[in-house]
Order: C-alpha cells, then structure tokens, then sequence
C-alpha cells in the first residue's frame, strides 16, 4: 500500500512537470514576440528553425538572401525571430526575421531616445513640410523644413543623399514616428563655438569666415558662433555696385574686426583694411604728365570718374575733355565700361584726389597757333559768332579771335556788329594782339587798309559821286555801303532811293553822293537823292552849309529837329 501511494506521488510531479513544460513552451510561442532560435534546416524556399521545445517554425529564405549567392545561413547557427502565429495544421510556427530585425531596431532607437543619443541617417527624398530621413535598419523618420538648419533652406532638394546627424525629437512605437532635428545639434554647436570665439575676438584683429548671408548693403560673415557685418564700403576700397560682385554664400574670407561690443555682441568687419590703402602709393604710380588706362565708372554734368586701378579714381572735368569742342555733357564723349586712355594732370593724394585730361592726348591748338601766327599776320577764317561789342572768327580748329566793333571800320560808326557781318561770314583780318596767359587773340578788319582819314577830305570831298558803291549790308535805319576798300558809308533811310518793285539787295551796285564827312567822329554819310544838285564851292563850305548826316534813327531825329530850329 505504501508502494502504491508512492507511485501515485511519483505521478503526480511527472503531470506537473509536463504541464510545467507545456506553459513554458506555450509563453515560447505566444504571437507577436521576438524569440531566439536554431536553424535546424534548409530547404530550396524556406529555413526551418527551432524555436524551442517541440515547435519549428518556418521563414522564408528571402529573408535571408544576402544577393551575392553565398548561403545567408547554416544548421546550427542562432537566429532570432518574430512569432506571426502559433502553429498550423502541419505542426509548424510561422516567423519572420525581418520583422524581428525591425523590432530590434525600433527597441534601439527607443533606446537611443530615452539616453538622449545622437543618430546618423541618410536624407532620401523631400516630403510635405520636410525631409524623408532613412536611419537604424532602414526605418524612415521625418526631419520637419524648420528643423534642417539654423536658417531656412529654400531649396531641400540639394540635401537629398547628404547623411548628417540627428537628434530624436519625438518617438512613438506604436504609430511608428519618429521625428528628427538637425537644428537642435547645430544650435549647440554654434553655442560652443559661440563662446570660445568670444573668449578671443577683438578690435583689430584678423579672423576667418564664411560668407553667411548677402544683402544689398553688406555680407553678414559666421565667425565661429557669431556673425559679423561686413559693410559694402569696407570690401573694397575700388567701387563695388552689389556685394554679390565679390562674394556668394558659403565663401572662405580673411576679415578685420572693426568694432566689437561685447554688450550686444555686435561685430563690424572690414576686408579692405586687410589690403594697403593704394593711395599710400598714388603719388608714386601716377606722376603728373603720365598717360594712363581706365575704365569710366559714372558720369555727370561736371564730367567723368575714371577707375585707374581699384580704389583708385580720377576725374576728367569736362572741360579737360576737347580743345576743340564745347562739350555739353560728358554722355556725348564717353559711357560708363569705356575703357579710355587719358593723361594724369595733378595728384593730391592727401585728399585722394586725381584730375585727369582727355584732350591732352592731342596737340594743343593754341601752341600749333603761336608757332604759326604773330601780331601783324594777316588771317582769314569765318565769324562763329557775334555779340553787341564785337565779331568771333575761327582762326585755327579750337583758335578763334576777336574784332572788337572799333576795329571793324575806318569810316562808320558800327553800334552793332551783326549789321554788318553775319554768322559763317568769311573775313579776313590782321592778328593785333595775343594774350598768351589768357588765350585770347585780338584781331582788326579795318587795319587791313591804311587810315584813309588824312586823305579823306581830298579823296571824298562833300558832293562827290561814287557810281558804283557796293551794298554791304541793309538795317533798318539804312544801308552800309562800300565805296573802295577800307571805306565804308552809310545811307541813311530817309536818304535811300529804290526802284519801284525792286528792292536792294547785298552786293547790289548803287549810285549815291557823299552828303557829309565827319572828321571828329569818323563818318562818312552818303545820300541817293538829288545826285550831282549838292555840290558846293569847296569842301569847308559844303561841311558848314549842310548839317552832318545821322547815322542812327535817335541821330536821324535830333538833326531834323536842329533844321527846325535854324529854320526858326
């Protein structure tokens, strides 16, 4: 009985043993759980492995595949799975390797989050608000647009296939996110960067930076954690329209702090003073009389900037750009990007100044005229303009002189010369005078011909009849005639005869009478009336008995009114 009792006893921890085993092996195979294994076989499609107890389970061998042919796995070697579901008819467990890979996966990176790691992946394509991230096992997380950089990046699409580091910003398993930045590194990064910059930066000192951001006004320069202002006058110490003439984003520059408040942390740079002022040498390189190449920067009224070297301009006054013609405006010459060739006339490099010529290029006219002319030589050339005190002539291309109205007639009165000559009028006349100083040349038309006014009374008398007097001119109070050469008289209009239906003309041919010669005042009056009635005994007596004719309307009135009054 004893015997028997102790065999049932015995039973009874074997049962509880079994059922002990078969729970365990159960737990073993519960779905949706990683568990380790054997591999125990491998068939054409599949890879047997045991995963414990009595239960195999099969994965397909693609699982596997390694794609360079070489067998992925061998009986014996440890796996480990994931249980997709319990077993089917045929007494085996389905399992999946890839699933338990990502499982391992998503537990590393939850890992990863919870110690607050840093992870590399791969940027793979751009998605709505961000970038597609590839990291640990091929799982895709998601680096939203303000988290790539410090600054906005307005163009993704160049990061694809950079592989950076990240930091996991926000995790969930069981929705499978994952959300990454890269802004939070970089932040930290320039804050480190930051302070040891400080710890070292002062005025006047030489750093290195990149280009970080350009404007128009200036380049902002990443000096290690802080940014710097490079101001568009202190790039260059030429001309610089824009900043993006020197500079683009991403850069290396040699840089000079200019200012520095620690306070604000507010950084001037300049890249100019890394470079001597090329003033310092200006004197030197372009010595007065040099001729000289350059490139015209502007334009304005008062002339033209001229680019000799960088940082070094000169100006071409307008008035130093043509012997020979009166420039407007300097656009009628030059443009702005003309290279042009010109002659250095003073330096003051103290005031960074340079006065350049254009027409000292070619020979000064006014030299080429003193060679060839003196006072005394006779000159012919065309009136280029008239003023109420005289008459312009064109000696010489850039040479003009001037006939003062004293100096245009022996014997009349000339009040205004414009009744006598005319614009483009070719004259000729005797050079009297040449102001070198002032580049003035004084000319007279009536010293071509001797003073007739000795002789004048003689040759004509009061009464004398010139047939053919030649018509100089027509104004409105009469008509200047010539009666030879170097004589001249006036008509005046109450004396003047026309044909009917015909009216004078210059150059017409006329017969008039000396009515009157004024020896004070130098005047020759002449009459067309009663021609060969007026003479009288002797030239004295014809002087007394007839009043002198006027030569202007005012004169005209006051000698009517003194016959009145003799007549009274």
């Amino acid at each position: 009985m004893a015997d028997q009792v102790e065999t049932t006893s015995e039973m009874q921890d074997s049962f509880a043993s079994l059922f002990e085993q078969t729970v365990a092996q159960s737990d073993l195979q519960k779905e949706g759980e990683i568990v380790s294994g054997t591999v125990v076989q491998i068939t054409r499609d599949h890879v047997v492995v045991d995963i414990g107890g009595k239960s195999e389970g099969v994965i397909s061998l693609s699982e596997f595949s390694t794609g360079a042919g070489i067998p992925p796995v061998k009986p014996g070697d440890k796996v480990d799975v994931f249980i997709e579901s319990r077993e089917n008819d045929d007494g085996l467990v389905t399992l999946s390797k890839e699933k338990a890979d990502k499982m391992k996966v998503w537990d590393e990176i939850s890992a990863a989050c919870e110690r607050d790691e840093i992870i590399d992946g791969t940027i793979t394509q751009r998605v709505k608000g961000g970038l597609s991230v590839t990291i640990r096992g091929g799982v895709k997380a998601f680096l939203p647009g303000s988290q790539v950089d410090l600054r906005p990046i307005r163009n993704l699409d160049k990061l694809i296939g950079q592989t950076y580091q990240f930091k996991v910003i926000k995790f969930n398993k069981k929705r499978g996110n994952i959300v990454l930045s890269r802004r939070v590194l970089l932040e930290k990064e320039r804050d480190q960067m930051k302070a040891k910059t400080l710890e070292t930066l002062q005025e006047g000192m030489t750093v290195k930076g990149t280009i970080k951001n350009i404007t128009e006004y200036g380049a902002f320069v990443d000096l290690g954690g802080i940014d710097g202002l490079l101001h568009i006058t202190d790039m260059s110490w030429g001309r610089v329209n824009h900043p993006e003439e020197l500079f683009k984003v991403g850069d290396d520059v040699l840089v000079k702090v200019l200012k520095y408040n620690p306070e604000t942390e507010r950084v001037s740079l300049g890249l100019k003073q890394t470079q001597e002022d090329p003033w310092n040498h200006a004197e030197e390189a372009y010595p007065a009389g040099k001729k000289v190449h350059g490139k015209v920067m502007s334009i304005t009224d008062y002339g033209a900037f001229v680019e000799l070297e960088p940082g070094i301009e000169g100006l071409i006054h307008v008035s130093e750009m043509s012997w020979t013609k009166k420039v407007k405006h300097p656009s009628k010459l030059l443009e702005v990007a003309q290279d042009i060739e010109c002659q250095v006339l003073e330096v003051d490099a103290k005031a960074k100044r340079i006065s350049l010529g254009l027409k000292q290029l070619e020979p000064d006219p006014w030299s080429l005229f003193t060679e060839r002319y003196h006072p005394g030589d006779k000159i012919s050339g065309k009136v280029r303009s008239l003023t109420d005190y005289g008459v312009f002539v064109g000696i010489e291309e850039g040479v003009d002189g001037m006939v003062h109205k004293s100096d245009l007639s022996w014997t009349v009165k000339v009040n205004n010369p414009s009744d006598m000559f005319h614009k483009n009028d070719d004259v000729e006349a005797i050079i009297l005078s040449i102001n070198h100083d002032d580049k003035k040349v004084s000319l007279g038309i009536k010293q071509l011909w001797d003073d007739p006014w000795p002789t004048m009374l003689a040759e004509f008398p009061p009464g004398k009849v010139a047939e053919e007097a030649t018509v100089l001119s027509i104004v409105d109070y009469g008509v200047f005639v010539q009666l030879r050469e170097g004589v001249e008289g006036l008509i005046p209009v109450s004396e003047v005869v026309e044909e009917e239906g015909k009216k004078l003309r210059i150059a017409d041919k006329v017969r008039c009478e000396v009515s009157n010669v004024d020896a004070v005042d130098r005047r020759l009056t002449l009459t067309m009336k009663d021609i060969g009635m007026n003479v009288q005994p002797d030239a004295a007596a014809a002087h007394v008995h007839k009043p002198a004719q006027a030569s202007t309307l005012g004169e005209l009135i006051k000698q009517k009114l003194g016959e009145i009054d003799l007549k009274k």
